[in-house]
This record gives structure tokens, C-alpha cells and sequence, in this order.
């Protein structure tokens, strides 16, 4: 069982994954609108809905948001980059141009670059085994509500008070997020932090495991899929499907929705099996194999002309994606071990978003070519059934990896 200072530790985590899969997926529910009151062309468009990804990649897959996470008091540097995301989201809402904006979104994906390493070092050092899949499970379901209410709660507000209104109070409101962190995140002393330093593992050895170059293709795959959806759908429904903002808005919240409900399900089911003795190569393994070869139902979403089967065929896909997503950092942690969680997780998750940037740009380049969605729906399902396979038979055993103990780590 959790103790009530583990769960008051996720709870925050939660909210900071919703706030930030909240701020980076708003521009997506205002894209027509922004698209036609600054007069981007489609191409364009797709431009800024990835520049997010450039700076936020980069940062983790050259290792400097993992760096400074290992190295420095995770509270503090989570909190820093939590500050620079929202004050970058909060600002578009007055930017006037298409260069700005764009400069704001290599902004924020610096600040955002520092979570996921935060978090897997935060549950590899905090949270064993048999509870991380419930663990990865709620900061997952974070990133899945946030683009939900993102979409809903952004779609209705933006439909009556514009694009601009909703980006500034977003921003300045999700700054008081950090009074409750700075009083209730635990600190760790000096002496646990001059520990943590002197064994740290170096770059060079983590990029000698197989693991982590497979997970990293592997993510780059699954997360190609993820951020299809949170990049286009709502055009997609908007565009294609002739939605309205307001119904765009509950059938996109209604899809990422479904995936933060079937996650939850899925860490706590494969917490279960491996308490109860499960290997935690097979159950997590198993879990994300099924999950991600069952998402490429998406892809006759976009050929059915039934409006009800599309959407329950979207759901259906957005269930099975859900049954991947806690046991994807559940792996990882496990692999890398506290020692090297954050550079690995920053390694891993860097060269996993490239596909941000891939995911929005080839996207909007192949809509403005055929002038439909259907080849842009065939990419994404063949990337997730790619990723099963990198995952299920790439990524080698789920278990701690063997690292060199430096020279100081033995004296201490």
C-alpha cells in the first residue's frame, strides 16, 4: 500500500503532467482560429504546432535536462522549468505574429524538456517495483487529461472569449501550482545529494545498452501515434468530419479521455500480476504489445462514413493505446535504476519526441498534398504497430541494468 505521503507526492505530480500536456496542446485547439487571424498557410501552421518539440527534444536527447536533473535537487529544478512552461504559455496570448509564437513554443519546450526526467527519477528513487505501474500510470493519465480539459474546457472558452484570453489565464493560473510544491515535495539533505552526485552514471555507459537505443526507437514510434492525435485530431474532426469547435471539443476530450481511464486500469492491473509473482519482462511487455498493435484501429476511423462507428472505432483505439502508456516508464525505471533514471529517461524521451516535430509537420505537409487525412492516419498506425515490435522484441529483459561503480561512490 501507498503511504499518504507517496500519494500527496503523485497527486502533485498529476496535476503537473495535466497542466503540462494542458499548455502544449492548446495551440492545437486554437489552430484554425489563430491559422486565420494571422494568416498562416497549412504548412505554417504545422511549423509552430512542432516547434514545441524542437527545443524539447534536443534538450533531453542531448542529455542536459537529464544532466541537471541527476545532478541538482530534482524539486528545485522541476520547479524552475514548471515556471519557465507557464510563463511561456501565458505570453503567446499576446504574441502578434507568427515568429513570435514560434519563438514562445521553443520556449516552453525547453521548460517541459526538464518533467519526464524529474518524474522517473522522483518513482525510480521514491517508488519500487510493484507500484510503479500504478505510479507511471497517474502522471501518465495527467498527460492524457491535460490535452482532455485542453480540448473541452479550451474548446468551449476559446469558442466565446478567443484564443488569447484562454492562453494568458492558463499561464498566470498554472503558476500557483508551485505554492503546494515548494511546501510539500520532500527535500532531500546535503548529504543525500553529495551521494547522489558521486555515483552517477556517465553518458557514455548508458548508451552502451542495447535498451536504450531500442526504447528510444520504440518511443519515437508510439510516440508518433500519441502526438498525431494531439497535433490533428481536433482539425482532423474540425476539417474532415465538419465538427463544430464545440463538438470538436467533446469528442477530442472524449479520446484522450478514454486513454488516461484505460492507463489507470492497466498500471494497476500489471502492479497486480507482478506482486503476485509476474515477471516483469512478460507482464510489461505483454501489456504493451497488445496495447499497441490494437491501436492501429484508428486507421479505418478515417474510411468509415458513419459518424457513430468512426467515433467508437476512435475510442476503441484510444482504449488500446491506453494499455501501453504506464508500463512505457515503468520500463525504463526499472532498466536505469535511481542512479541513472534521469539521463536515460532524458536520452529516451529526447529522441523519442523528435517525433513531435516529425508527427505535426509530415501531417500537415501530407493534408495540404492529398487534401485528406487518410495517408496521414496509415502513418500513424503503421509507427504504433512499428513500436510494438521494437518494444516486444528490440528492448531486452525488464530489469535493472549493470553500470560501473566510480572510484568515489566506493569510498563514501
Amino acid at each position: 500500500m501507498l503511504t499518504g505521503r507517496e500519494w500527496r507526492i503523485l497527486a502533485l505530480l498529476f496535476v503537473s503532467s495535466l497542466l503540462n500536456y494542458v499548455d502544449r496542446s492548446t495551440l492545437s485547439v486554437g489552430a484554425v482560429d489563430i491559422q486565420r487571424e494571422l494568416g498562416l498557410t497549412t504548412y505554417q501552421l504545422g511549423l509552430l504546432l512542432s516547434a514545441f518539440f524542437m527545443t524539447y527534444a534536443t534538450s533531453q536527447l542531448f542529455m542536459v535536462a537529464g544532466w541537471f536533473v541527476d545532478r541538482y535537487d530534482v524539486r528545485t529544478v522541476f520547479a524552475t522549468g514548471f515556471f519557465i512552461w507557464s510563463l511561456a504559455t501565458g505570453v503567446t496570448g499576446i504574441a502578434q505574429s507568427f515568429v513570435m509564437i514560434y519563438a514562445l513554443r521553443l520556449l516552453l519546450g525547453m521548460g517541459e524538456s526538464i518533467a519526464f526526467p524529474s518524474y522517473s527519477r522522483i518513482l525510480a528513487m521514491q517508488y519500487p517495483e510493484h507500484h510503479r505501474g500504478l505510479a507511471n500510470a497517474i502522471v501518465d493519465a495527467g498527460t492524457k487529461t491535460g490535452p482532455a480539459l485542453g480540448t473541452l474546457i479550451g474548446g468551449l472558452l476559446m469558442a466565446r472569449f478567443g484564443w488569447r484570453v484562454f492562453f494568458l489565464a492558463l499561464g498566470l493560473l498554472s503558476m500557483l501550482w508551485l505554492i503546494p510544491w515548494f511546501r510539500w515535495m520532500p527535500r532531500s539533505t546535503k548529504a543525500d545529494r553529495r551521494e547522489e552526485r558521486a555515483d552517477q552514471v556517465g553518458i557514455s555507459e548508458i548508451l552502451t545498452k542495447r535498451s536504450a537505443w531500442f526504447s528510444a526507437f520504440a518511443l519515437f514510434c508510439s510516440n508518433y501515434f500519441w502526438y498525431f492525435l494531439i497535433t490533428w485530431l481536433p482539425a482532423y474532426l474540425e476539417k474532415e468530419r465538419h465538427f463544430s469547435m464545440s463538438k470538436m471539443a467533446v469528442f477530442g476530450s472524449m479520446s484522450y479521455l478514454a486513454i488516461a481511464s484505460s492507463t489507470m486500469v492497466s498500471g494497476w492491473a500489471t502492479d497486480r500480476l507482478i506482486a503476485r509473482g509476474g515477471s516483469p519482462t512478460r507482464v510489461r511487455k505483454t501489456a504493451t504489445g497488445v496495447g499497441l498493435t490494437l491501436s492501429t484501429i484508428i486507421l479505418p476511423v478515417v474510411v468509415v462514413r458513419d459518424e457513430s462507428v468512426a467515433m467508437a472505432l476512435l475510442m476503441a483505439a484510444c482504449l488500446s493505446y491506453g494499455i501501453f502508456a504506464p508500463n512505457l516508464f515503468a520500463m525504463t525505471q526499472t532498466m536505469a535504476g535511481p542512479r541513472a533514471a534521469g539521463k536515460w529517461t532524458g536520452f529516451q524521451n529526447g529522441f523519442g519526441n523528435l517525433a513531435g516535430v516529425a508527427a505535426p509537420a509530415v501531417t500537415g505537409w501530407v493534408v495540404q498534398q492529398t487534401g485528406q487525412f487518410y495517408s496521414a492516419f496509415l502513418v500513424a498506425a503503421v509507427m504504433a504497430l512499428s513500436a510494438a515490435l521494437l518494444y516486444v522484441f528490440g528492448v531486452g529483459p525488464i530489469r535493472q541494468a549493470e553500470f560501473r561503480v566510480r572510484a568515489s561512490a566506493r569510498v563514501a
